[in-house]
C-alpha cells in the first residue's frame, strides 16, 4: 500500500484498550488541558454509531472534541466520514456503500495550520478495523503521533492495557501515556500494577484528581 509522504505534524493520537472505554471523553479533558499551550485542532476522521438527523448524520464525538476546541472547526473538517451503523469502521463504511481507504483517513487527519498541535482520535482499540483493510495501529503508524491509550479502570484492566502497550510497541509506537479511566471510582490500585509490568507512564484519571491529570498532560 503506497501512501503520501506527510509533513511534520505535532500532537497526540488518541487509541483504547478497547471500545467503551471513554476514550473521547478523556481527549475532551487533555484538549482543554493542552489549550493552556498550543492551539489545539482536532480531528475524528471517521465515526460510526452517527445519530441520524433530517439533513444527515450528526456525529456526537466529534462534536464534543471540536467544542473544547479554542477555535473550533467545521464539523466537515473535524469528521469527514460519518457513519450510521454501530459497528467498526471498515464495517459500517462497507455498509453504507462508502469505499474508505487508509489514504482517506490521513488526508482527512492534516492541519490547517502548520502551527497546529493535533489531537487526533481513532475509533475502537488498536487491533479494531477503521478503513478498507486497515486497523486503527496501521492508521496510528500512518499519522506518526505519540499515543495515548485509555483504559477502563477495572477488573482485567492490566491485562487490556499491557495487550495494546505490547501492540503499540510491536509496531514502533511511542507510547505518551497509559490513562486509566475511573469512571467510577475504586481501589483496585491498577495503576501500581501497571507500574510494575510497563515503562509507559501510567495516569489514573478521576473527578478528584483534574488538576494533577492537567498537570501531567501538559508536562508530556
Amino acid at each position: 500500500m503506497m501512501m503520501l509522504k506527510l509533513p511534520p505534524m505535532r500532537g497526540l493520537f488518541i487509541s483504547g484498550s478497547n471500545t467503551n472505554v471513554g476514550k473521547t471523553f478523556i481527549a475532551s479533558y487533555i484538549i482543554q488541558a493542552l489549550n493552556t499551550k498550543y492551539h489545539v485542532a482536532v480531528r475524528k476522521p471517521i465515526e460510526s454509531n452517527c445519530t441520524k438527523i433530517n439533513n444527515g448524520l450528526l456525529p456526537k464525538d466529534a462534536i464534543l472534541l471540536s467544542s473544547v476546541c479554542k477555535t473550533p472547526e467545521p464539523i466537515d473538517v473535524v469528521c469527514r466520514f460519518k457513519l450510521e451503523a454501530c459497528a467498526s469502521g471498515e464495517k459500517a463504511s462497507a455498509k453504507q456503500g462508502l469505499d474508505i481507504t487508509l489514504q482517506d483517513l490521513i488526508d482527512a487527519s492534516q492541519p490547517n495550520n502548520s502551527d497546529d498541535f493535533m489531537v487526533i482520535e481513532g475509533s475502537g482499540g488498536l487491533y479494531s478495523p477503521i478503513a478498507k483493510q486497515s486497523l486503527n495501529i496501521d492508521f496510528a503508524v500512518a499519522i506518526g503521533l505519540p499515543v495515548v491509550i485509555v483504559v477502563k479502570d477495572e477488573l482485567g484492566a492490566v491485562n487490556q492495557a499491557l495487550l495494546s502497550v505490547e501492540a503499540a510497541k510491536k509496531h514502533q509506537l511511542k507510547i505518551a501515556m497509559l490513562v486509566l479511566n475511573q469512571i467510577n471510582p475504586n481501589h483496585l490500585e491498577n495503576d501500581k500494577a501497571l507500574n510494575a509490568y510497563t515503562e509507559a507512564t501510567v495516569v489514573v484519571f478521576n473527578k478528584n484528581n483534574m488538576m494533577d491529570f492537567s498537570a501531567k498532560i501538559l508536562a508530556l
